[in-house]
C-alpha cells in the first residue's frame, strides 16, 4: 500500500491512494476556448509556410485520426474495438472541426482512452494484490512482445488476458531475480499505483498538447507544436541554459526528489541541497508562503522552481538520510542562469602505438549543435555556441600537440543550422558549406551558404565519426566536410534527416515546422538517404531496423539540386582504396571489433523475436545462456587483447532486478581496469587518419585559384 507524507492535505491523499473504482476515478476532460484558436491558427501557420503544400482534406483528417489513436494506444492494450468503431464518425471530421477552431472531438476520444486506460489500471492492481498467489509459471505460455500490428480485443475478458500475461511477466522478471512473492506483490502493487496516480494527474493541457502534436506531425515527422511550458524546455534545450536553481528532478513515490545538482548551478554552489533530498514544499521570495508540493506533478514542481535570475525560492527539504518529514529543513537558494554542460562540447586526448611509433589524437565530442540565441542577441559575450566552443578545444589540441584530430558526432540528433554552417569554417579557407531549397512564396529557389573567413582553425588530418543516431546538422557537417575531402567520415550511415525547421511563435505556444530542405555542395540531398561513410565501422543501431528517416511516416523525398563550385583538399577519394584494404587486415583479426559484430547480431537475433515464454524454467534457461554466451565472447576478446580475464560469478540479486538502479558506484579496480582499454572506433579511427597523413602529407591546403590540393610541410 502506497503512504503519503505527513502534511498531505485530504485531497491529496485521495489521489495519493486512491479508491479502486473506476466511477470514483473518472472525471472528464474538457476543452478550453483557446485550445481550439490555437488549433485555427496553427493549420494557417502550416497552411502559409509549410514548405510542402498542405491539403486539409479527409485524407488529412484520417491520418490525424489514426495518428492520435497510435499515439494514445499503438500496442492495442486499452481500446475494444468497439471503441474504435464509435470513435470513426470522427475519422473524416477531424479537418472540419480544426478549420471551425474546435478540437472537442479529441477530448472525446482521449476521455474515453482515459477511461480505458484507468481500468486497465485497475484490473492490474487487483489482479497484483489479490490473484498473484494463484500465477503458475510451469504452464507452456508466451506473451506477444510487438502488438502494433495486432487487432484491437473485441471483449475486456481479452484485454483481461493480454493485462494478465504481462503482469505475470512482470512478476516472472522479479521471481528470477530471487524475490520472494510478498516482495513481488509490494513491487508490483506500487508500481501500478504509482501509474495511476500520474494518470490521475492528467490534465486539459496535456490532451491539448498531444493532440496538436499530432496534427503538426501528421504533414511531416519533423514539424510539431509546443505548448507555452514545452515551448520553453524546447528553446532551453538548443541554448543550453536555463534560469532556475540548477537541479535534475524526478518523481518517486509521492515526492520530487533530487537526482544530480547541475556543476557549477546555483544549487551546487549553496551546499545547502544534495542528491538524494526531498522536496515537499516551495515558496517565492524571502517572505512568500511555503506550499506544499507533496504528490504534485514533476512539471507543475520544476515551474514553481524555475524563475527569473536573482530572485530567491525556497525550498522544504528532507534530507537524503532522514527517514521522515520531522527532519525537513528550509533551503534558500537564489535562482541564476544555468548552464546546461553535459551537452557541451568535450575533448579527450588519446595516444595510440602503430607502425613502431606513438601518435597523439585529439577527440571532440559533440553531442549536439547549440546556440544560445538570447544571450547572443542582448550582447552577452558568454553566450553558448558549439563553434565557439569547439573553437576553443581545437586551439588547446594544437597547443598539446596532436597529430590528427576526431570530430566525434555519434548519437549527435543536430540542432542550429548556422552552427554548422560555421562549424565546417573551422576546417576550410572559405566555400559554400550547404545550400537549402525554399518552398512557398520562394517556389523552388535554391540558395548556398558558407563560409566567408578565410581563417582555418585547424588544418591537419580529421576524421568525422558518425553513426545511424548521427543526424540534421550533423549530417551537413559530415557532408560537407567529405564533399570537400577535408576529412574521411568513419562509422555507420547517418540518419538521412535533410529538411530545415523554423520556429514560429504564436498567440498559445509555438511551432516548429519544416520550410527548407538542405542539400550538400554537390547537390544531394541526405533526405532517406544520409550520409553514408567513407570507412563502414559496426554501428549498434544496425539492429534496429525502423531507424532512420526512411522509416518515419510522411518523410519528405529525396531528391536532388545543382552543385555549386568547390575545391578539394586531401585527395581521399583516390587513396580511399588502400585506406580500405589496411582498414579490413587490421579489424578482420581485431578482437573488439569482431565482439561488436557478433554483439550487434545477437541483439538483431533478439528484436527478431516476437514472443516471450512466460515458463519460469524456459526463461531461466534463455537468460542463463543469453549470459555465458554474453561472458564467453567477451572473455575471448579480453583473452585476445591480452587481458586479465573475467571470472565467472553467479549475478547477484540486484543484478538480476530489472528495476535495480544502474547507477553503482565504480571502485577504484573498475576505473583502473575500464581506463585500459580505449573505445576501438576512436582508436582504429587513429589508425585510418596516421595511415591517411603518410600518403598524402600534413596539414593540407587547398589552391582557391586553381583547386589544386597541395601538401603542406609542417
Amino acid at each position: 500500500m502506497m503512504t503519503f507524507g505527513v502534511g498531505a492535505n485530504a485531497q491529496e491523499a485521495e489521489v495519493l491512494n486512491p479508491v479502486l473504482d473506476i466511477d470514483t476515478l473518472y472525471k472528464e476532460l474538457s476543452s478550453q476556448e483557446v485550445y481550439g484558436r490555437t488549433a485555427a491558427e496553427l493549420l494557417a501557420e502550416l497552411e502559409d509556410k509549410h514548405y510542402s503544400r498542405v491539403m486539409f482534406d479527409d485524407l488529412f483528417s484520417q491520418k490525424v485520426f489514426d495518428g492520435f489513436i497510435e499515439a494514445l494506444d499503438s500496442s492495442k492494450l486499452y481500446f475494444l474495438q468497439s471503441d474504435i468503431d464509435a470513435l470513426s464518425v470522427y475519422r473524416d471530421a477531424m479537418d472540419d472541426t480544426l478549420k471551425s477552431g474546435t478540437i472537442d472531438p479529441a477530448f472525446e476520444i482521449y476521455n474515453l482512452y482515459h477511461k480505458r486506460l484507468l481500468e486497465r489500471l485497475i484490473y492490474a492492481v487487483n489482479h497484483v494484490e489479490n490473484d498473484l498467489a494463484s500465477i503458475d509459471f510451469t504452464l507452456e505460455e508466451s506473451i506477444e512482445l510487438d502488438r502494433e500490428d495486432a487487432p484491437f480485443a473485441t471483449t475486456t475478458a481479452e484485454l483481461d488476458e493480454l493485462w494478465r500475461q504481462r503482469v505475470k511477466n512482470s512478476a516472472l522478471s522479479l521471481k528470477l531475480a530471487n524475490m520472494d512473492l510478498d516482495k513481488i506483490e509490494e513491487r508490483l502493487s506500487k508500481r501500478y499505483r504509482t501509474q495511476l496516480n500520474q494518470v490521475l494527474m492528467t490534465n486539459d493541457r496535456d490532451v491539448f498538447q498531444s493532440y496538436l502534436a499530432t496534427v503538426a506531425s501528421t504533414i511531416d515527422p519533423h514539424t510539431s507544436y509546443f505548448s507555452p511550458r514545452d515551448s520553453e524546455n524546447f528553446n532551453m534545450s538548443l541554448r543550453l541554459s536555463l534560469q532556475g536553481i540548477g537541479a535534475q528532478l524526478t518523481s518517486e513515490d509521492e515526492y520530487t526528489k533530487v537526482v544530480e545538482l547541475i556543476k557549477g548551478g546555483p544549487a551546487e554552489r549553496g551546499k545547502e541541497l544534495k542528491a538524494g533530498d526531498r522536496i515537499i514544499g516551495i515558496a517565492q521570495g524571502p517572505d512568500g508562503e511555503m506550499k506544499d508540493v507533496i504528490g504534485l506533478r514533476l512539471d507543475d514542481v520544476v515551474d514553481q522552481i524555475r524563475g527569473e535570475k536573482g530572485t530567491v525560492v525556497r525550498l522544504n527539504v528532507i534530507p537524503a538520510e532522514a527517514t521522515g518529514e520531522t527532519q525537513a529543513h528550509e533551503v534558500a537558494i537564489t535562482r541564476d542562469t544555468v548552464k546546461l554542460e553535459d551537452q557541451s562540447a568535450k575533448k579527450e586526448v588519446i595516444e595510440v602505438t602503430y607502425n613502431e611509433g606513438t601518435y597523439k589524437v585529439g577527440v571532440i565530442k559533440l553531442p549536439t549543435f547549440y546556440f544560445d540565441f538570447e544571450a547572443a542577441s542582448a550582447g552577452q559575450a558568454d553566450f553558448k555556441s558549439s563553434t565557439r566552443d569547439v573553437k576553443v578545444l581545437l586551439e588547446e589540441l594544437k597547443a598539446e600537440g596532436v597529430d590528427a584530430v576526431v570530430m566525434d558526432l555519434r548519437d549527435n540528433g543536430g540542432g542550429s543550422l548556422t552552427e554548422a554552417n560555421d562549424l565546417v569554417g573551422l576546417f576550410i579557407d572559405t566555400g559554400n558549406t550547404v545550400q537549402i531549397r525554399y518552398s512557398g512564396l520562394r517556389n523552388g529557389f535554391v540558395r548556398a551558404y558558407g563560409d566567408g573567413n578565410p581563417e582555418v582553425t585547424y588544418d591537419g588530418p580529421l576524421g568525422v565519426l558518425v553513426n545511424r543516431a548521427s543526424a540534421s546538422a550533423s549530417e551537413i557537417f559530415a557532408g560537407a566536410i567529405q564533399d570537400y575531402q577535408r576529412g574521411i567520415i568513419l562509422g555507420g550511415q547517418t540518419f538521412g534527416k535533410g529538411t530545415v525547421q523554423e520556429i514560429i511563435p504564436m498567440n498559445y505556444g509555438q511551432v516548429k515546422l519544416t520550410r527548407s530542405k538542405f542539400y550538400r555542395i554537390s547537390g544531394a540531398s541526405t533526405q532517406h538517404r544520409g550520409v553514408l561513410p567513407d570507412i563502414t565501422f559496426p554501428d549498434r543501431y544496425q539492429a534496429i531496423e525502423e531507424m532512420g528517416e526512411s522509416n518515419l511516416d510522411g518523410a519528405l523525398p529525396w531528391d536532388t539540386v545543382r552543385p555549386v563550385e568547390y575545391n578539394t583538399y586531401f585527395p581521399i577519394k583516390d587513396i580511399l582504396p588502400n585506406l580500405q584494404t589496411m582498414h579490413d587486415e587490421r579489424v578482420t583479426s581485431d578482437p573488439d571489433f569482431i565482439y561488436l559484430a557478433a554483439q550487434i547480431e545477437r541483439t538483431r537475433e533478439l528484436r527478431e523475436r516476437t514472443t516471450l515464454s512466460l515458463n519460469e524454467e524456459e526463461v531461466k534457461a534463455e537468460r542463463d545462456e543469453s549470459r555465458l554466451a554474453e561472458f564467453n565472447a567477451n572473455n575471448m576478446r579480453l583473452f585476445l587483447k591480452g587481458l586479465p580475464l573475467e571470472v565467472w560469478t553467479e549475478p547477484t540479486d540486484e543484478e538480476l532486478d530489472p528495476e535495480a538502479d544502474s547507477g553503482a558506484a565504480v571502485t577504484e579496480e573498475d576505473e583502473t581496469e575500464e581506463a585500459t582499454e580505449e573505445d576501438p572506433l576512436l582508436v582504429e579511427s587513429s589508425y585510418i587518419l596516421i595511415d591517411m597523413a603518410q600518403m598524402v602529407g600534413t596539414p593540407m591546403t587547398a589552391d582557391a585559384s586553381t583547386g589544386v590540393t597541395t601538401a603542406a610541410t609542417r
